[in-house]
């Protein structure tokens, strides 16, 4: 096992730099999950770790040592590819025991070795078989017992499930937890996918233009957000975002700690929450929630999820967000928290919004 510092370190790419003295710690034995959008510098940042493509400056140290320097294959690490890049001539067992013949390990503990790691992985009684024969969720496991067999104290993994349909990625995603709590390894996984990263980290590394936006724990990103990026980025759906009246600044709230009445029903009775009415134009049941779509008389509409379905389409609601589940955010992005002397006023605005 080791921790990864990143000191620093910049990354140019034609003279532009993709990522700018970014500072980074990730703990030994973590499952921690870089996610973005597509181009935000997370994959950068991984082959920086793994030395593929070397930072233009600063240092990265694995386990406290300077690793600058040191080739990727002297690194400890072990990298798992989304196209897994299996050899498709070679059989399982081939496959898994490649690295371990090009480092001279002796047959004896080459065998013992695959044996072992491909029980780990559910692999034993496919060993003779082909590439070509697996199911991907298997070929993705052929990589990862590829990896496991090098012993590494960082396993390094961009997108490994990207290529896999919904229902096996949900079923490796459960596999990849349950490993790594078997090896205690340092994990560090790219993902676009918030839903890998929310169910899968231990720690979330949220980055967007290769800057670190927020680093938390998935309940922390979730229920405190940094900034406006992070809120949008973070839940299924995202979290409502409404304009207030003054200084660009604007307000927030999940779609689930909205309460929704029939328009005309008694509720909503503390003063500083906030209160619409609106029409709803979508209705999505998913079974065991619904998801709609309420828009107001200004033209705005907000996601609100329950977990009953009574309302249709085209009914008017009125919609209650207790205060303590409402955010503000700033003209520049920046979280309004509840000590900041100006969030008293920004509560007085969304106040004189009720009901458009």
């Amino acid at each position: 096992m080791a921790s990864i510092e990143l000191v620093r370190v910049t990354k140019t790419f034609e003279k532009n730099d993709v990522i700018k003295d970014l500072h980074l710690t990730i703990a030994d034995g973590s499952f921690t999950v870089l996610v973005g959008p597509s181009g935000c510098g997370k994959t950068t940042l991984l082959r920086m770790i793994a030395g593929i493509d070397p930072q233009t400056a600063g240092s990265v140290l694995i386990g406290g040592k300077d690793v600058t320097s040191i080739a990727p294959g002297k690194r400890g690490v072990a990298m798992v590819f989304q196209n897994y890049a299996i050899y498709p001539t070679m059989s399982v067992r081939e496959n898994i025991e490649f690295g371990l013949k090009n480092n001279k390990v002796d047959k004896e503990e080459r065998k013992r070795l695959v044996e072992t790691i491909s029980a780990t992985v559910g692999l034993a009684d496919y060993l003779d078989r082909k590439p070509s024969t697996l199911s991907g969720g298997q070929r993705q496991r052929v990589a990862l017992a590829r990896a496991m067999v090098k012993k590494p104290s960082v396993f390094l993994m961009d997108e490994p499930l990207s290529n896999l349909d919904a229902k096996l990625r949900a079923q490796m995603r459960l596999e990849l937890i349950e490993l790594h709590k078997q090896l205690g390894t340092t994990f560090v996984y790219v993902t676009h996918d918030q839903v890998e990263a929310m169910s899968m980290a231990d720690n979330i590394v949220l980055m967007n233009k290769g800057v670190i936006q927020q680093e938390a724990p998935p309940d922390g990103m979730y229920h405190d957000p940094s900034n406006l990026f992070a809120a949008q980025f973070i839940g299924v759906p995202p979290m409502n975002i409404g304009e207030l009246s003054m200084n660009g600044a604007k307000f927030g709230f999940r779609p689930e700690r909205a309460q929704v009445r029939p328009a005309g029903q008694a509720g909503g009775t503390n003063p500083d929450h906030f209160s619409m009415t609106g029409m709803i134009v979508t209705r999505e049941m998913l079974g065991s929630e619904t998801l709609y779509q309420v828009r107001r008389s200004d033209g705005n509409a907000y996601m609100v999820k329950c977990l009953e379905d009574l309302f249709a389409v085209d009914q008017e609601v009125q919609i209650d967000v207790a205060p303590e589940h409402l955010f503000f955010f700033a003209e520049d992005g920046s979280r309004i928290r509840r000590d900041d002397r100006s969030y008293a006023e920004y509560m007085r605005a969304l106040r004189g919004m009720r009901n458009g």
